[in-house]
């Protein structure tokens, strides 16, 4: 339950973020980010992290979105970022959140590669990376490949056990190239348990998959 001073807000960020992410995406859009908000909420609570800007930096985390094979890809971030922040400046949120916001955002992304300075952005980032993970992770997965054009798996070695995986050609390696490898960038003690979860389910959800194409 967000704090009375915060629900004014939520209700506009959420309105806001219903415009903003079209549901022709379904791994980004306002079903995402209301998933992502949850998560950030629970792990801010967990972790002593500011909600002023935890919220806003969470709706707003994808606020510019750069599809993953556009070479802007790096700069989508920071161009949230500075994205969200003019928002927030235009409906009179307290600017003395902006540079904790903005850094939040512009941390959370994979390609940007920019360190974590502040609780706040280990929440929105793990409440983000958690969202690629568990049963929500493979169908975010799958729908992403699909807009790509890439079959879901080898029809040859589908978990990639006598090849390098690659994921610009199948939607399953893509476990291998980064998925599994997200539980361990997660910074928060709650985040990284419930990312241990979700990657063993994902490992059962590999064999099952396997045991029914009769690989």
């Amino acid at each position: 339950m967000l704090p009375e001073s915060l629900q004014k807000w939520d209700a506009l960020f959420s309105a806001k973020a219903r415009d903003l992410y079209p549901s022709a995406d379904p791994s980004h859009d306002f079903l995402h980010i209301r998933r992502v908000v949850a998560a950030a909420v629970k792990f801010a609570a967990e972790e002593g992290a500011d909600l002023n800007i935890v919220v806003p930096a969470a709706y707003f985390h994808d606020f510019v979105n750069v599809p993953k094979n556009d070479p802007r890809r790096s700069q989508a971030s920071r161009l949230s970022a500075d994205a969200a922040a003019e928002y927030l400046q235009s409906v009179g949120y307290p600017a003395q959140y902006f540079d904790g916001i903005k850094h939040a955002i512009a941390t959370h992304s994979f390609s940007a590669n920019i360190p974590c300075e502040t609780i706040e952005a280990k929440v929105v980032q793990d409440a983000d990376r958690l969202d690629g993970l568990g049963a929500i992770g493979i169908a975010r997965c799958f729908s992403t490949s699909t807009i790509m054009g890439r079959p879901y798996y080898s029809e040859d070695d589908m978990l990639a056990e006598t090849r390098a995986p690659d994921d610009k050609l199948f939607a399953i390696d893509h476990f291998f190239v980064k998925l599994f490898k997200t539980a361990e960038t997660l910074q928060t003690k709650s985040a990284r348990a419930e990312g241990a979860r979700r990657v063993e389910f994902m490992k059962r959800y590999l064999q099952q998959l396997k045991s029914e194409i009769g690989g």
